[in-house]
């Protein structure tokens, strides 16, 4: 089965099982079971050995599965085994604590360049980066090769970043605006909106309270 036919779930749930198996490749471990791996992700062994069946990998039955192999192979089905270039557009607070995460490069990511339209930060270093100016952009992309691209500024401007990288060739594009981006079908785009996931959790808290206790 080829990536494009990975079901939306499964993929979804593919980052956490890398994560895992870095994370247990790093404490010394050769091999993970189902469970122990499903434990490390947060999900069901079921699942696990479903999800990793569409890459083609079942494990040994009584070993597990090898977890630099699948670590591996995970990296290069998620497009990360060489170290992914990503734009990051907005250098306000958000985009320099986003500049300075080790995250990135942790996950198989690389911050290529930043890129911001106020006069008064461009060309100051952040994080080991030189804010370039907006107009420089296209030539950025360009340059550096990349393809996918993360977004904190504000609402207002969202919209115009998005066309000008999609115009650049951006396929991927990570925004952190609170506003829908509307953009071609061939390009994907993964919303952050820090408000709504704790006025969700605020809505979960509210609705565990409002249960009534169960008589004893």
């Amino acid at each position: 089965m080829g990536e494009a036919s990975i079901p939306d779930a499964t993929a979804a749930r593919l980052p956490r099982y890398l994560q895992a198996l870095r994370r247990a490749g790093q404490a010394g471990a050769v091999t993970l079971s189902s469970d122990q791996l499903a434990r490390a992700s947060g999900t069901s062994a079921a699942k696990v050995r479903k999800d990793l069946s569409c890459l083609g990998s079942h494990g040994t039955r009584g070993v597990g599965y090898p977890v630099a192999a699948l670590a591996a192979e995970l990296a290069r089905v998620l497009g990360l085994d060489e170290g992914r270039p990503v734009v990051l557009v907005g250098a306000g607070n958000l985009g320099r604590a986003l500049a300075a995460y080790g995250g990135f490069e942790r996950g198989g990511f690389r911050v290529a360049a930043v890129i911001d339209a106020d006069e008064r930060i461009v060309g100051r270093t952040i994080a080991g980066h030189r804010v370039r100016s907006a107009e420089e952009l296209p030539a950025v992309l360009t340059g550096t090769a990349a393809t996918m691209a993360v977004i904190t500024v504000p609402d207002t401007a969202a919209q115009s970043v998005a066309d000008t990288l999609v115009a650049a060739g951006v396929t991927a594009i990570l925004s952190f605006a609170t506003i829908y981006l509307d953009v071609p079908e061939h390009v994907r785009v993964r919303r952050v909106d820090l408000a709504t996931e704790l006025q969700l959790l605020s809505f979960y808290e509210q609705a565990d309270e409002d249960v009534p206790a169960a008589a004893g």
